[in-house]
């Protein structure tokens, strides 16, 4: 068996490549399901090994790596998610051991969120069986989070009926599984917008016409014309924002606004992981920008030399041109987002 010194180096080191993973070092970043699970593993490792008393002193040192974590990819929120999960979850395990049923908690609620900053908890009381409950907890989440994309897919066939015709942009995993899903009983049309300059609807086109859906590609520039035509619209996202907001793929903000000018449903396909408790006001997590090379080649010297070019990888979407989300827990309206936020992280934990 190895010693503690041996175990805490291992650990330091795993941190280090999951640091640098998200950095986008070696072999690019994961994707955001593999990003929640991973995140997940190291904090159940950090709860099993890391040198604590208290509850208070496990929150702090989950705190302080989980501020590391996120701060390694800013736009990556599914870290800083899964560390409030966990600092729920270690709060909820804390109060059941002090006798604090969960149905108080559930009638406190209101009060809570009008007076959360008030009400400060002592969590210095040691309790030896509260490593062991928080892990077995941390265990159920990430058997949740196995599940997620399935859940989200199995209901397609409220939303898509026969004969519609059906848009969406770019790739996303829970949307190809929830057009494969749909696609088993119903037939109907898709229609990828491409996703310049990256051009991911490439892809998802190919996956979906593989599975015998009938799928067009078109550009950018053809969505407002063909919008007229479609019945719904049916994206995935990066993150959902705390007043019901997307951060997207890039383009997405177009195809949300034709969709709302046609009166056209827009559904976002999303699990639970990607809700964060931040706003749109912080403006600069959000932001990212890559090279415009595919835009604009750095062969044409003698224009680049005369302009600025900027090429955004996330567009924000507001909440008023989004009609329903469908999440691993069911449907909700973006007006429901702040309810679903109370439930999975506590006030106090908005902030790490």
């Amino acid at each position: 068996m190895p010693g503690a010194a041996e175990r805490g180096a291992e650990l330091r080191e795993q941190m280090e490549a999951f640091v640098a993973r998200l950095r986008g070092g070696g072999g690019g970043r994961p994707r955001s399901e593999d990003t929640a699970r991973q995140t997940l593993a190291l904090l159940r490792k950090i709860i099993a090994h890391g040198h604590w008393g208290s509850a208070g002193e496990l929150m702090e040192l989950i705190r302080a790596e989980g501020r590391r974590m996120a701060a390694a990819q800013p736009s990556e929120t599914t870290v800083g998610n899964m560390v409030r999960r966990v600092l729920k979850v270690i709060r909820e395990e804390y109060g059941r051991l002090r006798g604090r049923s969960e149905e108080s908690d559930q009638q406190e609620s209101l009060h809570k969120l009008l007076t959360s900053g008030g009400l400060n908890e002592d969590f210095n009381t040691s309790y030896p069986t509260l490593k062991a409950n928080v892990i077995e907890a941390i265990n159920e989440l990430l058997i949740e989070l196995e599940g997620t994309t399935d859940n989200i897919a199995m209901q397609a066939l409220e939303h898509i009926h026969s004969n519609e015709v059906i848009m969406t942009i770019g790739y996303s995993r829970t949307v190809e599984a929830f057009l494969k899903e749909a696609a088993r009983k119903r037939k109907f049309q898709v229609i990828v917008a491409e996703c310049a300059p990256f051009c991911q609807g490439h892809e998802m086109a190919v996956r979906l016409s593989k599975e015998n859906i009938e799928t067009t590609v078109m550009s950018d520039a053809a969505i407002f014309a063909v919008m007229s035509r479609v019945n719904k619209v049916i994206i995935g996202t990066k993150t959902i924002l705390a007043n019901g907001a997307l951060i997207a793929v890039s383009g997405t903000h177009t195809l949300a606004l034709a969709a709302k000018h046609h009166s056209t449903p827009l559904i976002v396909c999303a699990p639970m992981f990607k809700l964060s408790p931040q706003f749109p006001n912080e403006e600069d997590s959000f932001h990212k920008f890559v090279s415009p090379q595919e835009v604009l080649p750095f062969t044409e010297g003698e224009i680049l030399a005369k302009i600025n070019v900027h090429c955004p990888v996330f567009d924000y979407v507001p909440p008023e041109l989004i009609t329903l989300f469908i999440s691993n827990i069911g449907g909700n309206a973006p007006s429901y987002i702040y309810r679903l936020m109370s439930e999975l992280y506590h006030p106090d934990d908005y902030e790490l």
